[in-house]
């Protein structure tokens, strides 16, 4: 549906576009699930975006009647969410996470993860709040978004950015800039743990691909303008979080905690290892299928992940 001249001029505030933007949205069966979950906060983030304005300003505090410029900003960004399909974060190239702003890009996933709550709480009670964190490394980490969020959660530590894409880790680097921590956060180039043979962390914090086949065959639109390699996990969604799991023993310090999501693929996990005792981790604000094993819990089940 085009955006005609008569509704350009009949919107004349922010609140009148976001209005208009949530029925608009909800009309055209838009996608809501990188960054916002419903129409109404889509249409603002996109408002405010538009008119360069901080993401937490009241609507009602914004200038009006708005300029014909503005409102034309407004209507080619709405636009622009309808036809293409883009996730907002895309058109806006920004994302955020644990209250952090980051620039994204398809390069890279929109940050996104429950592992975020678990960051702001320094990762307590898993984490005793007077043990100190040296090293902690993030895999697979897309924008860097997780590993940048763990370096302001432990401001001692030195965080390592794992990622097999050059493309994605570009976004990365970019991050890292943006938040000035070049040399407290680095940049790694790696698949899974290839690239740090040797090297031990405290925490391990993985987000990594665990979209099974039926799954990324039923997922919107939105979902297919993101880096499969991001994503898609094979079969059962499982392909890198079991490799994860027989790789990190030799990777974590002797108190150290590995922390991975694998989302819908939590119950092929436990079919494939009733045995384990994974800590399911629960969230006041949403999301599943998150787990925690220690690292003497890893080295003793070591055998079961070698031979799956």
């Amino acid at each position: 549906m085009q955006i005609t001249d008569e509704i350009v001029a009949s919107l004349a505030s922010a609140e009148a576009w976001v209005q208009w933007g949530g029925e608009y949205f909800e009309q055209h069966g838009i996608y809501f699930g990188h960054g916002t979950d419903n129409a109404i906060d889509e249409a603002a983030w996109l408002v405010l975006h538009a008119l360069a304005m901080p993401l937490d300003l009241s609507l009602s505090e914004v200038p009006q009647p708005l300029a014909e410029r503005q409102r034309r900003t407004i209507a080619t960004l709405f636009q622009k969410r309808v036809e293409s399909r883009k996730p907002a974060a895309y058109l806006t190239h920004e994302g955020w996470f644990c209250g952090l702003r980051f620039y994204v890009d398809e390069r890279v996933l929109v940050p996104r993860s429950p592992i975020g709550e678990l960051i702001v709480k320094s990762f307590a009670p898993w984490w005793p709040a007077q043990r100190p964190v040296g090293r902690v490394l993030d895999i697979g980490t897309g924008s860097g978004c997780i590993a940048i969020a763990c370096a302001h959660a432990f401001p001692d530590a030195v965080v390592d950015a794992a990622d097999i894409s050059p493309d994605a880790l570009a976004v990365t680097k970019r991050n890292i800039e943006l938040h000035k921590l070049a040399g407290r956060v680095n940049a790694v180039e790696s698949d899974l743990f290839s690239a740090l043979q040797g090297e031990r962390y405290d925490i391990i914090v993985s987000n990594p691909p665990y979209v099974d086949a039926d799954d990324i065959a039923s997922m919107p639109q939105e979902f297919h303008h993101e880096p499969q390699l991001g994503l898609v996990a094979g079969e059962d969604g499982l392909d890198f979080a079991i490799r994860i799991l027989q790789d990190a023993p030799h990777h974590l310090s002797e108190d150290g905690i590995l922390i991975v999501e694998v989302g819908n693929s939590d119950a092929a996990l436990v079919r494939r290892f009733p045995t384990v005792p994974f800590i399911w981790l629960a969230f006041e604000y949403g999301g599943h299928g998150v787990f925690l094993l220690t690292a003497r819990e890893l080295a003793e089940y070591q055998p079961l992940f070698l031979n799956a």
